[in-house]
């Protein structure tokens, strides 16, 4: 399948360095099989009754170790600029902070806006500064030709610039788990007042409440909803809808018995999710970093999911 254009400035030098590369070795490929071909039909049994040794030629071989030297060469100095351009972000670069876990993507921009999806401006450069809270992942979006590993410990960079309005995939391209396949997002791309007036929105309802998120932005920024529905469908997790004062059938230290979903449930469940295993599910739930006010932000959400 033949790889669509690029969509960004970083994706175009990617593609340069590619097609130059794929014109090469197109021409070799042409020029081998004629020779081929030639040689076959120029020196076959009935033109050549009589084998008779061939020496070699000083020049033939002087040209074919200089001009492959010179090829292979021209071809890694080419490649070697477009990687160091890719890794230099301009100054002036808007930057966003991504961070992933099982199974989800979490983009946190300067002024302290969060989304799990990653919105920029069309014609600006973006700088991202991947990290990862468990396992390591792999941010790739295709349409940009930028892909990078996100180890945990460790702050990766990457940075691309959207020269076209859309919205396009991101894939991790990592294993990380059960729901690898189900860790994508998106990075959508609007004109550049479109993107002012909604992070200078979304900053002043930061700011209205103090920098504290409701239950229900938590548990898209926690990743929740990669596993648990509020609608009733299960997933790969138990769906979180009535949940609160409902006896569940769990397995505790490998004893299956039975539960009630209160407060204390909850909590523990969040924090040490392999305390108590629902039957009928797998034990995949990673534990969540949460502050005593975001834990008690997101129960609250869960117990009013009726």
């Amino acid at each position: 399948m033949f790889v669509s254009w690029a969509t960004g400035l970083s994706g175009e030098v990617v593609d340069q360095v590619f097609f130059f590369i794929l014109a090469i070795t197109v021409f070799l490929l042409g020029l081998i099989t004629f020779l081929m071909v030639y040689f076959v039909i120029r020196y076959r049994k009935k033109r050549n009754p009589q084998p008779s040794d061939i020496h070699g030629n000083i020049w033939l071989e002087i040209i074919w170790t200089i001009v492959p030297t010179l090829l292979v060469l021209a071809m890694f100095y080419y490649g070697l600029t477009g990687f160091n351009f890719l890794k230099k972000a301009p100054g002036d670069a808007l930057k966003v902070k991504v961070i992933a876990r099982q199974w989800s993507w979490l983009f946190e921009y300067e002024n302290g806006v969060k989304s799990t999806e990653l919105k920029v401006p069309v014609g600006k450069p973006v700088k991202l500064s991947l990290t990862s809270q468990d396992v390591i992942h792999g941010f790739y979006a295709p349409a940009f030709r930028i892909k990078q590993d996100v180890v945990p410990g460790m702050t990766n960079t990457l940075w691309f610039q959207p020269t076209g309005v859309g919205t396009f995939d991101v894939f991790c391209t990592q294993y990380c788990g059960l729901q690898h396949a189900n860790m994508v997002t998106k990075i959508v791309v609007i004109p550049v007042d479109e993107f002012d007036q909604w992070i200078q929105k979304r900053g002043k309802e930061i700011e209205a409440t103090k920098g504290k998120p409701g239950g229900a932005q938590l548990f898209h920024e926690k990743g929740c909803v990669a596993c648990h529905s509020v609608d009733g469908t299960p997933r790969v997790g138990p769906t979180l809808k009535g949940l609160f004062g409902k006896e569940e059938r769990v397995l505790i230290d490998g004893k299956e018995q039975t539960v009630i979903a209160d407060e204390a449930f909850i909590r523990t469940y969040i924090l040490k999710p392999n305390t108590y295993v629902v039957v009928g599910y797998p034990p995949i739930m990673p534990p969540q970093a949460l502050t005593e006010d975001e834990l008690t932000e997101l129960v609250h959400y869960i117990k009013d999911l009726k």
